[in-house]
């Protein structure tokens, strides 16, 4: 099953802003089932399914996109999957402004709410009457990621225990939901583990505490294939731009990185992974997993070579998609898509394929340029590979990227050595300049803002 949120009801131009402020206005969910496959919408979920694996109402959404979209000719007003063979389905509705999500078993989600701090349970495409729990976070970025984990302990006595932990990622507030308001940063992003005991959150373990700003704070967390917690963080932008120039955004007389524009991995318990850092021993340096990324929301593990993936998100050019390995450095603040930062975050010029004025940190980082990039942003988001081949052989292992700003899901496959995508035709040069020129690649459209793709454990 995948999941995605979306909002479609917002105009395009305040959907750019809510992308640029952190994923803020979100009103509903939307799921797509194909027939594991849910994708998560802003006011309700819907799934994309084989007309023959259910009787379950097709989505049927009126609300319309209003205002002017440069290279888009028009936004389908209800979900239309490029394959006949599939359609959308309505899983629930009645959520507030929804972020993320994750599988707890077989028609069993949790679904985080960005702006209250909740986290609620949907069984059956019906919502418990209490959330898990109810965070303190600003009004900035909120809650923004979930991962689960599933494990047996055993205690000094021999006595063995099932457990569930929950790992949540989100911006901590001084003041619940005022931060922006008063003008005050937000007191951090966080991210903790929890335990799941009778519906409730419990044992809140403190596993990163790092710093905040009132966008561009990143979110998605990950459980690797070797059980390691992966969680993104953007660049944390301030008021005052002066604090957020940090070498992990290559500033060559920068700050000493502090948890900020990168992928960080940690133990389930936060701890370093392993003896040998990747970028440096010093704390949190020791954590970092790839550096240079202005934000990020979407990132997985191909099922195939273990290799990581991400989305990230440009200015108003060059959202990008990485292949990232150990010590990657995505190029961020020089960088983006295949094109020098100009001053104000303008697009500049194009880049060498090896910039010669990024921070390697003895050599050890290494820049490479983004297997795709999009020359006007449509602000990527969830980054899924299809592990199931329920939707059909041909889609299997495949990846899937959806968007905030076309309502489109994008479908990808990979070459045979599984290090880039496989492009034909105008995308051969790996840049899509214009709408029509994506056409190949969309996979869904009409599903507004998209702020997840997950496959249920069905498959």
């Amino acid at each position: 099953m995948l999941i995605y949120i979306s909002n479609q009801s917002l105009p395009l131009k305040r959907k750019i802003k809510w992308l640029k402020s952190g994923m803020n206005n979100i009103s509903y969910i939307v799921m797509c089932v194909i027939p594991a496959v849910l994708i998560l919408i802003p006011s309700y979920i819907a799934t994309a399914t084989l007309p023959s694996d259910s009787n379950n109402t097709v989505i049927s959404n009126n609300n319309k996109i209003d205002g002017h979209i440069e290279d888009k000719k028009n936004l389908e007003a209800e979900p239309v999957m490029s394959d006949q063979n599939m359609k959308a389905e309505l899983v629930v509705k009645g959520l507030e402004s929804p972020t993320s999500m994750a599988f707890l078993g077989p028609n069993d989600i949790l679904v985080l709410e960005k702006n209250s701090g909740t986290v609620q349970r949907i069984v059956n495409g019906v919502k418990l009457r209490e959330p898990l729990i109810d965070l303190d976070v600003a009004n900035t970025d909120g809650l923004l990621g979930i991962a689960i984990e599933k494990n047996m302990t055993t205690n000094q006595k021999a006595v063995s225990k099932n457990s569930t932990y929950v790992f949540l990622y989100f911006t901590a507030s001084k003041i619940e939901h005022e931060d922006t308001k008063i003008g005050i940063t937000p007191l951090g992003n966080r991210l903790y583990r929890y335990e799941l005991v009778n519906n409730t959150l419990v044992n809140p373990k403190l596993l990163l505490n790092l710093p905040a700003g009132f966008m561009h704070n990143g979110g998605a967390i990950l459980i690797g294939p070797d059980n390691n917690v992966y969680v993104t963080v953007g660049q944390v932008t301030y008021k005052d731009q002066a604090q957020a120039k940090s070498k992990a955004l290559n500033y060559q007389n920068g700050r000493e990185p502090d948890g900020r524009g990168g992928i960080l991995r940690v133990n389930e318990d936060g701890s370093r992974v392993g003896t040998n850092a990747i970028l440096g021993e010093e704390e949190p340096l020791k954590k970092y997993y790839a550096y240079g990324i202005r934000n990020s929301f979407g990132m997985d593990f191909d099922p195939i070579t273990s290799k990581l993936w991400d989305t990230e998100n440009g200015p108003d050019f060059g959202d990008e998609i990485n292949l990232v390995d150990p010590g990657f450095n995505s190029g961020w603040k020089k960088v983006q898509g295949f094109w020098k930062v100009a001053p104000e975050e303008k697009i500049g010029k194009r880049t060498s394929a090896s910039p010669d004025n990024l921070v390697n940190f003895d050599g050890i980082g290494k820049y490479s340029p983004p297997e795709f990039t999009w020359r006007h942003t449509v602000g990527p988001t969830a980054l899924k590979f299809l592990t199931t081949d329920k939707l059909g052989k041909q889609y299997q292992n495949d990846m899937l990227i959806a968007d905030v700003n076309t309502g489109r899901i994008y479908h990808f496959e990979l070459n045979q050595n599984r290090t880039g995508l496989l492009l034909n035709g105008s995308l051969r040069d790996k840049v899509g300049n214009t709408y029509d020129e994506l056409d190949p690649v969309v996979f869904a459209r009409g599903f507004g803002i998209i702020t997840d793709l997950e496959i249920g454990p069905d498959g």
